[in-house]
């Protein structure tokens, strides 16, 4: 668990590193480029599984250009602790845009769901939570038996600079460091397979992965 501290640092400075990003990009190129962007990391989840219409499908920590932009036949929810401020913050980002999204400002701690998914997303979301184990216990709880959750995580690439990072705030944005290993075990221990792991991206201090995860039947 990080510090409360540390947590709330980081949803201020995810919402101030937002202001800062949009703050010179012109709203409909963006949102296209940011489709396609989905649209690509989509086209790889092919490999594991095909998203259907009738899918249920959660967009957990969705920030403001999740990908649920990407899916208007779908019945999307997306929540994100953040979502109110975003709205306020931001042109690019406006409930109004989504109709086919239920959206609810909540963290992974808080959200609660009256039904389950078939489809999971996860994207750069699971390492800015304040408690991991409870927020991976609540995500994989939000799957129906057979789901695909479908993560996409900054994994440490040495485990010397993810002790430092652990100690002090070099990665201000994200309160949780853990290694590629670490992640896996987070959902195998839990009753889940991982069906893929897909690298997006190789840095020195991080790897950027996606991981097809399903749940046991």
């Amino acid at each position: 668990m990080a510090g409360i501290w540390r947590w709330k640092t980081a949803q201020y400075a995810e919402r101030k590193w937002w202001q800062r990003y949009l703050k010179n990009k012109e709203v409909t190129p963006y949102l296209t480029w940011k489709k396609e962007y989905w649209l690509t990391l989509l086209s790889r989840c092919h490999h594991y599984f095909i998203l259907k219409t009738e899918h249920r499908v959660l967009d957990a920590g969705c920030g403001p250009a999740g990908i649920f932009i990407t899916l208007p036949d779908n019945e999307v929810t997306a929540f994100d602790p953040l979502i109110n401020e975003y709205e306020h913050d931001l042109p690019h980002f406006k409930k109004s845009m989504y109709p086919h999204v239920t959206f609810i400002k909540a963290g992974l701690e808080e959200f609660h769901a009256d039904k389950t998914f078939d489809v999971i997303f996860c994207m750069n979301a699971i390492n800015h939570v304040h408690d991991i184990e409870q927020s991976t216990d609540r995500l994989v709880s939000f799957a129906s038996p057979g789901a695909y959750i479908v993560i996409t995580i900054d994994a440490h690439t040495h485990s010397i600079f993810k002790k430092i990072f652990r100690l002090l705030p070099g990665d201000i944005l994200h309160p949780q460091q853990f290694d590629l290993n670490e992640y896996q075990r987070m959902f195998t221990s839990r009753g889940c397979d991982i069906e893929g792991t897909e690298l997006l991206k190789h840095s020195f201090l991080f790897d950027h992965y996606m991981l097809i995860v399903r749940k046991r039947q």
